[in-house]
């Protein structure tokens, strides 16, 4: 992967929030895998992903083993990160009701990078 950016880093790095609605996958729904974009692991398959319309890229099951919960510094929310590398994905909500899995991981899209799954086979 190609060094973060300024904007990448303090989203990944150090648990910054990019403004609602000013990722590019937010409104994104190809075909393919959603990877950390500090690593390179894949996080997140396409067929996980919904429109939630909270201003963020949303899906509601991660890859296995890809992404860890932890309790965000707020005591209040669940922060999502990277289980190889450490990165800031964004939070996890439960019970929303916006899908049968009853879960939004609510993803920073400056912390993720998408590949079509023609370049994945």
């Amino acid at each position: 992967m190609p060094p973060l950016n300024a904007q990448e880093s303090e989203v990944i790095l150090h648990k910054g929030t990019e403004a609602p609605f000013s990722g590019i996958y937010t409104n994104h729904f190809e075909c393919g895998i959603y990877a950390c974009r500090q690593c390179g692991v894949p996080l997140y398959d396409h067929t996980a992903k919904f429109p939630s319309h909270c201003g963020w890229a949303s899906f509601d099951d991660e890859i296995d083993g890809a992404v860890t919960r932890l309790r965000d510094k707020d005591g209040v929310r669940t922060e999502i990160v990277c289980a190889n590398c450490g990165g800031h994905l964004g939070h996890v909500f439960e019970g929303e009701g916006f899908t049968p899995k009853n879960t939004r991981h609510c993803v920073n899209s400056l912390s993720i990078h998408f590949t079509p799954h023609e370049q994945t086979l």
